[in-house]
This record gives C-alpha cells, structure tokens and sequence, in this order.
C-alpha cells in the first residue's frame, strides 16, 4: 500500500514536521530493512550505465509489480549486469527520506507521500515515472449496527491516519452527502477515528469504531472478523480506477542513468503484463514474498478478496492523483500544491510505444 501516510496539513508548522501526507495505503512504522529476495546476476550480465540500482517498496499486496517483479526475477533480467538493491519499507515518508537522502533510487510508494515530496522539495527531488496499482480501498462496517449507507450518520468510523489517502477520501465523501465533520478533530455527523490499520481490527472486535474506511489487507482482515463490504472505493471513481501505488525515481538517479530507469520500467511494465496473464501464479507470489519478508503468508480467506479488489496498471492515472489533491484542499488540510512537472511519462512510453501500446498521459502536470 500501500500500501498511504497524511496530507500535510500546511497550515499549521507543527504538523508540517509530524505529519507526512497520504501514507500510501499500506504500512505502518518507518523502518527500512534489506530484501531477501535479491535476484542473482549471471556472470555475464552486461552492466548499464550504473552498476547497482536500489529500490524500495512495501511489503504489501499493493506493491505486487514490485514484489513479484523481484521475486520472479522479472526486473533483473531487463537490468541485465546492473544489480538490484531492493529494500522494503513501512511508510511512505520513510522511504522519501530515502529517497531524499540517496539510499534508494527508484520506489514504488502511494500518491500521496509522492505529492508531499514533490512540493516539499519545490519540485527538485523526485517524479512520478510510472503507474503500479489501482484500487483496493473498502468500507467495511459492523452489518448488526450499519446496513446501508445512511445508516453511517452518527456512527464511529476509522481511517488510517488524518489526511492520509483514505482519511481524505472519506472526508470527501462524507462532504459529498451534505454531513459535517471537523477535518482536524474527526467529529461531527460521523466520528471520524484516526487507527492505524495494524490495530484497526482490534479496534473493530472491541467495538470502539463501528467500521473503517481501509485500503487491503486490512479490509479483508476485518472481513474475516465479520464485518461487510458497504463501498468499494472504485465505484465513485470514473472507470472504477483511481491510483494507490505508482513509480518514482530521484531526478539525479533519472538524469544521469536513463537506461537504468527505462530497463527497471521495462521490467514493471513485463511485470504487470505477467500478472494480469497469470493471475492465479501471480497471486501465489506475491504471498510467497510477503511470507519471505514478514515472516507470514497471508490466510486465502484475507488474500483473495484482497487480490481481486486491485487492479496492476502502467498508467499512472495523473487526474486521480490530481483530484485526491483537489479533495484534501477542499478539506482544508492541504494548500493548493503546484503539481506541474511532477510527472516525467517519457520514459515509460517509450517502453510501451516499444511493447505495440499506446501512450500514457500526465494529465497536464508533465515536466515537458
């Protein structure tokens, strides 16, 4: 998921340096740690440009190009000699400052820790090169307590952390039906409860919220504990997609090793193709390189529906992450962002243009 971390709420300077913006739907704490799944290089392996490329994503089913891509081998074969340093992380903002900091070169992270990097740098540290994932955001509810949507109105419900992907999204949503809710505090017509997703369930079994606006495996999890699918989060987005994971480079890795980036989007894009031809195998990897990283496979009854609800995409689905933008201004806990440039589709469709498929667009917010 993330895998998404907070919006930075901008107008105040405490919570610039506590809060990071959206966490990317999938993961919790900050740490860093190496990948076990390190492709082995054959000896003959011509090198690119640069002779190791690290990259960095999370352990979660949002993340699956990346999980797979590396677990399948997928990204190393395109990379040729040049080996992959591959590290996974918990949160978006820690794997920004690894970004910032030049211990990763490439991630695949959610939208919204792209955008608070962007615009934090003044445009001068990162761009978006590539689309990962779409979807895998639900609203799962107590079906004793909730049966229909209206029935949210004064009930208690969780979100990831404030300004986060999904605490804005469902802020947007509850806007949009004419309630009210203090962004900062979470009350009003619904409570809006700040949880991290690793002990949402918890919070649900005890009945302290009443249900949660959650991106996968979370909603999956609380499903298992008996609670319902209300929304699915595509179904009030055009053509159902809406991003969650996309693909960024450091602007000096991408200036001075494009054929690096190129073969690393080559392998994504191989990747994804491999995925959504083989479904089945596909989601069996992934879980089998989440079982490597965290020491636990996920159970069928969390990891099918999981799966099923996200969709593994190259096009970056710029108008999305612009809206989500759009939406957390409107909820006040964003100033008005300066996106342009912060997409750099170039390279990638060029590799697509090379695969016989069309162009993907930057919704205007190109660096060209």
């Amino acid at each position: 998921m993330s895998a998404a971390r907070p919006f930075t709420v901008l107008r105040t300077v405490a919570a610039l340096a506590a809060l990071p913006l959206l966490l990317t739907a999938c993961g919790y704490g900050s740490d860093a740690e190496d990948d076990p799944t390190r492709a082995e290089v054959a000896a003959d392996a011509r090198k690119l440009s640069a002779s190791e490329v690290k990259i960095g994503y999370f352990p979660n089913l949002t993340h699956a190009t990346a999980l797979i891509g590396v677990q399948e081998g997928l990204l190393q074969r395109e990379l040729g000699g040049t080996t992959i340093k591959a590290s996974t992380f918990n949160a978006g903002p820690s794997e920004i400052e690894a970004l910032n900091a030049g211990s990763i070169d490439i991630g695949w992270i959610g939208p919204s820790p792209s955008v608070n990097g962007y615009t934090k740098s003044a445009g001068k540290n990162l761009r978006i090169i590539s689309g990962s994932a779409s979807g895998g955001v639900k609203l799962v509810v107590n079906p004793a307590t909730i049966k229909t949507l209206d029935d949210l109105k004064g009930k208690k419900i969780a979100t990831p952390q404030l300004g986060n992907t999904q605490d804005v999204a469902f802020l947007h949503w509850i806007a949009e039906q004419g309630w009210k809710v203090d962004a900062q505090s979470g009350k009003g017509d619904v409570s809006v409860v700040r949880t991290e997703n690793k002990i949402t369930p918890d919070a649900y079994r005890s009945g302290s919220v009443d249900g949660a606006w959650v991106p996968e495996p979370t909603a999956s999890k609380l499903v298992a504990d008996g609670a319902k699918v209300l929304l699915d989060e595509s179904e009030i987005w055009p053509d159902k997609k809406f991003v969650i994971t996309n693909i960024i480079v450091s602007q000096t890795f991408l200036e001075e090793h494009p054929d690096v980036v190129e073969a690393v989007l080559r392998g994504s894009v191989k990747t994804n193709a491999w995925i959504n031809a083989n479904p089945d195998e596909a989601k069996a990897s992934a879980n089998k390189a989440l079982e490597k990283l965290s020491g636990k496979a996920l159970p069928d009854e969390v990891l099918d529906p999981a799966w099923e609800s996200i969709t593994f995409l190259d096009d970056p689905l710029a108008s999305t992450l612009d809206a989500q933008a759009a939406h957390a201004v409107s909820a006040g806990l964003l100033e008005k962002p300066d996106l342009k440039g912060i997409y750099d589709l170039e390279p990638l469709n060029k590799v697509l243009g090379a695969e016989g498929r069309p162009a993907v667009d930057d919704a205007g917010l190109g660096v060209r």
